[in-house]
């Protein structure tokens, strides 16, 4: 005979209260849930597997340039039975994540140059929509961070901005504090006391949450939160393929009865 469970005994075997996991079902976070005839709902082994996956997802603690987003898709497409989809999109979040990993180390060899003077500039010129591009942030963003007073940008004769590769280094690092959720004041006052204390530790800063008011709205420690969230990633794509093979057949049989052949 096939397991059920009540709300309170997921809520128990997951650990939250019995109102996470009607919310859970609201946002469809998990699958769609039957009710009995008195209205009291019918959790499965499937709601059980996909509850541990959402939280699994929700430990991680990187929001920025949209890798909340990617996981939330991720746990939908689950949710649903669109298991092939949901490890398709777990793949391209562990290469943002991978790819964010880069840009932080990238951002720590920029700055530790700039303060030691070792900085090479290469004379480039690019558009907004160029620069967007290739540090794949949005133009809002670009914009959103000039009207805060994080950069100047240069304009030509016809007030066409242009970034410099200074502007690229400094938009680098700028972009790894947002990811590290660096208030836009908090990165403010960072690139202004890099500019005037030489000795600062960039990699520290970067991974030690600071325990004064020039270093606020800090969710954990950049790196490592990164590489928790790959863990994590890593340890969902596991799980999204053992559910594949254990509801895959299930869903299927429900689809096919549901749409019987003409």
């Amino acid at each position: 005979m096939k397991k059920t469970y009540t709300t309170s005994e997921v809520a128990h075997i997951i650990g939250v209260h019995p109102n996470t996991v009607r919310l859970y079902e609201t946002l469809a976070l998990i699958p769609s849930v039957k009710r009995k005839k008195n209205g009291y709902r019918i959790f499965t082994d499937f709601h059980i597997d996909q509850f541990k996956l959402a939280r699994t997802a929700f430990h991680i603690e990187v929001l920025q340039n949209g890798l909340r987003k990617q996981m939330l898709s991720v746990i939908k497409a689950s949710a649903s039975g669109r298991f092939d989809e949901a490890i398709g999109l777990t793949q391209d979040y562990l290469i943002s994540i991978q790819n964010e990993i880069e840009y932080a180390h990238e951002a720590t060899e920029i700055t530790q140059a700039l303060l030691q003077g070792k900085q090479k500039t290469v004379p480039i010129a690019l558009k907004r929509k160029e620069v967007s591009e290739q540090l794949n942030i949005t133009m809002d963003t670009l914009r959103n961070w000039e009207m805060n007073g994080l950069l100047t940008v240069k304009r030509k004769e016809n007030r066409y901005r242009i970034y410099t590769d200074e502007d690229i280094k400094r938009l680098k690092i700028i972009r790894t504090l947002r990811c590290a959720n660096y208030s836009l004041s908090a990165i403010l006052r960072m690139m202004h006391a890099l500019s005037v204390d030489k000795n600062i530790s960039i990699k520290e800063v970067l991974n030690t949450p600071g325990e004064t008011k020039d270093i606020i709205s800090v969710c954990d420690h950049l790196i490592i939160s990164l590489k928790h969230a790959k863990n994590n990633a890593e340890a969902i794509l596991i799980s999204l393929y053992d559910m594949k093979n254990k509801y895959s057949h299930q869903l299927n049989k429900k689809i096919n009865n549901f749409n019987p052949p003409l």
